[in-house]
């Protein structure tokens, strides 16, 4: 069974485009940092999960859900400590609205799993990160992503 690798990396591409179009990020990393980000909000994506989905493929071809963690993070020690939830507030919604919004991604995608109807719908889940010995106040958004035939089932 081939891999369709391009159209994974093709997809990669286009994820890391929407954050970057914002122009909300002082960085946009494409991997889960191993060290403490920079100052300001920084955009880390990474893959999670990838799996067939079989109530979307076809005979000839298996459909899959790449799923992809986008965190968010800023300092949670911060001089104005009370912009801090609003900040993350704005670049969450802003991310998840683009994603809505670029829901095919370009075309490169069947869909973004917005509701939930082959797994975990898009979502956002608020915490705090304590990495390299700095608080930092996150936000992970959980972006799910439908893809046709990336799976040939030719024998």
């Amino acid at each position: 069974m081939a891999f369709d690798q391009a159209a994974v990396l093709s997809l990669f591409s286009d994820v890391v485009s929407v954050p970057l179009a914002t122009g909300l990020f002082d960085q946009v990393n494409q991997n889960e940092p191993k060290s403490a980000p920079g100052n300001g909000i920084t955009c880390a994506i990474w893959v999670q999960d990838i799996r067939p989905v079989g109530r979307a493929s076809g005979l000839a071809a298996t459909s899959g859900i790449v799923t992809f963690n986008e965190r968010i993070y800023t300092s949670f020690v911060s001089p104005d400590s009370a912009e801090i939830d609003p900040n993350m507030l704005t670049a969450c919604t802003t991310l998840l609205g683009a994603y809505s919004e670029e829901f095919t991604l370009n075309g490169d995608a069947r869909a973004i799993d917005l509701l939930g109807m082959y797994g975990a719908p898009m979502s956002a889940t608020a915490g705090y990160l304590n990495q390299d010995g700095k608080l930092y106040r996150i936000m992970t958004v959980v972006l799910p992503i439908i893809l046709n035939d990336l799976w040939s089932q030719n024998a």
